[in-house]
């Protein structure tokens, strides 16, 4: 890797570590403290490699450099409580200077571990909990994330400070990993990791290079969970699976001029084999234990999706685990792709007239799908489903799809 590089890429592989290391050892009412250190070691960086020459090792230069600056304020802070603060009626309480900074590679997966879990806490909405997770756990610039989010960076830089102000509120800790703990808060974890994976695999950020990476953070996140035998649990391995599948069709997403391209009209070719294996690897080692969750059964969907013959009870499959979806968890998305799903089973008549109780008017591929359903039926009332649908998509890239779907079927 060039000179030029190497900084960028050691500050998104490395910044997140010294900090989830530095935030489990202060607390988070020092976050801000951790990121300071965290970002003046890249700046030393920055001003000393050029003159000085590369060092050999520069992760280990960056550690020690960190290591330096955290001394540094734990000895201010304990001149100060040893100085100063029994002079004050209400002394705060600053970080503890015992014992060293530890960076070693078990310390810095732990950290990131109990991060993950502290972030996702529940008095912070959930896209907060993704900022701060693309922040400190992925190691995101404030700028990256606002592109990832479509929004500006002073709205970025508003939403994390609200959400560090109210983790410090609710007095959150950074605790040691307890079963019972992970139990608890392992929804949340989670759920903000699929919302991370679904940022990037249904938005269209300016940089379409960020939604690749939005998703592989999410999968890298969902591996070390599973790395760690406290957090290996069955719904985790089916996540992973899920994301697995759904990325191993990334590419066949988008054509070559940046347009969505819908999943009958991709190209198989495109889809990742290896992504689609390591997604049978994962749900296989799912298949343990007696609690079946949404993520078990979306990973079988998202399966056999990835099938790319449509015999072999594929479909009849994927309206199965449908139907079990809705049973167990139901949301008007997942009914109407059963109702897709209902429709290559049973024809488009029973399905059409399942799709109409649904009454989705504010969503536009639920016109989408009435608009396929009529086709060949009722062009007429097809078109004005498509028109419909158009005019609800709320992106440019979802109304060329649109049109594009419309165009096939001859509309």
């Amino acid at each position: 890797m060039d000179k030029p590089e190497l900084i960028p890429h050691l500050f998104r592989t490395e910044y997140r570590k010294i900090v989830s290391v530095l935030c489990t050892r202060f607390g988070f009412e020092y976050m801000e403290t951790a990121e300071d250190i965290a970002s003046e070691t890249f700046l030393a960086a920055v001003q000393t490699w050029p003159l000085d020459g590369l060092p050999p090792h520069p992760v280990a230069w960056l550690y020690h450099v960190a290591k330096n600056k955290a001394r540094n304020v734990l000895q201010r802070e304990a001149v100060f409580r040893s100085r100063i603060a029994p002079d004050l009626r209400s002394p705060e309480a600053g970080p503890s200077d015992e014992g060293d900074i530890d960076l070693s590679p078990t310390n810095i997966e732990d950290s990131q571990l109990r991060m993950m879990f502290a972030i996702c806490h529940p008095s912070i909405p959930a896209e907060a909990q993704i900022g701060l997770s693309l922040r400190i756990l992925c190691g995101f610039g404030i700028e990256e994330i606002a592109d990832a989010f479509l929004t500006n960076k002073e709205t970025i830089n508003k939403r994390l400070y609200r959400a560090k102000e109210k983790l410090r509120e609710e007095k959150a800790e950074i605790g040691l990993f307890k079963a019972q703990e992970v139990e608890g808060r392992l929804p949340a974890v989670l759920t903000t990791i699929y919302l991370l994976f679904t940022e990037g695999y249904y938005s269209v950020p300016r940089d379409p290079a960020m939604r690749k990476e939005l998703c592989h953070e999410a999968m890298r996140l969902c591996r070390m969970m599973i790395d760690n035998p406290l957090t290996d649990r069955p719904a985790v391995n089916a996540l992973l699976a899920l994301m697995c599948f759904h990325a191993s069709r990334l590419d066949a997403r988008v054509d070559q001029q940046g347009e969505l391209v819908l999943y009958a009209d991709q190209d198989v070719s495109r889809w990742d084999v290896e992504l689609i294996s390591q997604g049978a690897f994962y749900l296989h080692r799912a298949a343990t234990g007696q609690v079946l969750t949404k993520y078990h059964l979306e990973a079988n969907i998202a399966y056999w999706h990835c099938v790319k013959a449509d015999g072999a009870g594929k479909w009849e499959s994927i309206l199965q685990l449908y139907n079990q979806l809705l049973i167990l968890e139901y949301s008007p998305i997942a009914a109407l792709n059963r109702t897709y799903a209902l429709s290559r089973v049973l024809g488009k008549q029973v399905a059409q007239v399942e799709a109409e109780k649904l009454k989705l008017e504010g969503n536009p591929y639920y016109f989408a799908l009435l608009g396929e359903l009529n086709t060949g039926s009722d062009d007429k009332r097809a078109r004005e489903c498509y028109q419909q649908a158009v005019l609800l998509a709320k992106t440019e890239a979802d109304k060329q799809a649109l049109m594009k779907q419309a165009g096939r079927l001859g509309l």
